[in-house]
């Protein structure tokens, strides 16, 4: 590995922590030494990365911070393709144009050579799921952005319609399905609604009382307790 490379893979495990890292732990991911690593820190700070922190304490790279032209191993590339091509043929239509133009994005700065295998990438995503859903994904999402209430009529799995108000804060993207995690002001509690149960949903301004992310932690930590109370189905 050159110098070049190793210093952008430090890059790189400084941006998945999000905590002080400390040099040693820093040292054994690049496998190097722990002087090595320090000269190597010296420099990304000596050329404008802004990695805060010392010996002894930690380091942390303060976000916002962008890489000069990319550059990724044969594995990134395929991985980001593949991504953006099972995104691109998602029914979510926005989301689906969103990655076709951040794939685009990413090709006009990378280096000819790669830009090459971009293209050339053999990994290949099946069929366009049908889209049985009739309301729009994008709504969704900007609510869970937004952490504002969504209201809409859901049938459950027997045809039975009732009106619900919820906090919706993840959305999962299935093969033939997409379900929106939510908690459920009618339930008092997490429920489940598969997108192609839902119609007349209609976007609130009302700002939910709890922050998604916290939210998202209550109700994974729920999925892993044993479920006593039936009523916890993806039917809502």
């Amino acid at each position: 590995m050159s110098r070049s490379e190793r210093l952008l893979d430090l890059i790189q495990i400084l941006r998945r922590h999000r905590r002080p890292v400390s040099g040693h732990t820093l040292a054994d991911e690049v496998g190097v030494s722990i002087r090595t690593l320090y000269r190597d820190i010296a420099t990304l700070q000596g050329q404008g990365a802004p990695i805060e922190g010392e010996a002894g304490l930690g380091y942390v790279l303060k976000p916002g911070f962008m890489l000069p032209p990319l550059m990724f191993s044969d594995e990134e590339i395929e991985a980001i393709v593949l991504g953006s091509r099972w995104v691109a043929k998602q029914p979510d239509k926005r989301l689906a144009a969103a990655a076709t133009d951040a794939l685009a994005k990413i090709a006009a700065v990378l280096p000819d050579d790669l830009r090459e295998d971009l293209d050339a990438t053999t990994l290949l995503v099946g069929p366009r799921a049908q889209n049985a859903e009739a309301i729009d994904l994008g709504v969704v999402r900007q609510a869970i952005r937004e952490e504002r209430k969504l209201a809409f009529l859901y049938r459950d799995a027997e045809g039975a319609a009732s009106e619900r108000l919820v906090w919706p804060f993840a959305l999962g993207f299935f093969d033939k399905v997409r379900v929106m995690a939510a908690w459920c002001e009618m339930r008092q509690d997490f429920r489940h609604f598969r997108a192609d149960r839902m119609s007349n949903l209609a976007a609130t301004e009302i700002r939910y009382p709890r922050r998604r992310q916290a939210m998202l932690k209550e109700w994974r930590a729920t999925l892993d307790k044993p479920r006593r109370d039936v009523r916890r189905d993806p039917a809502g």
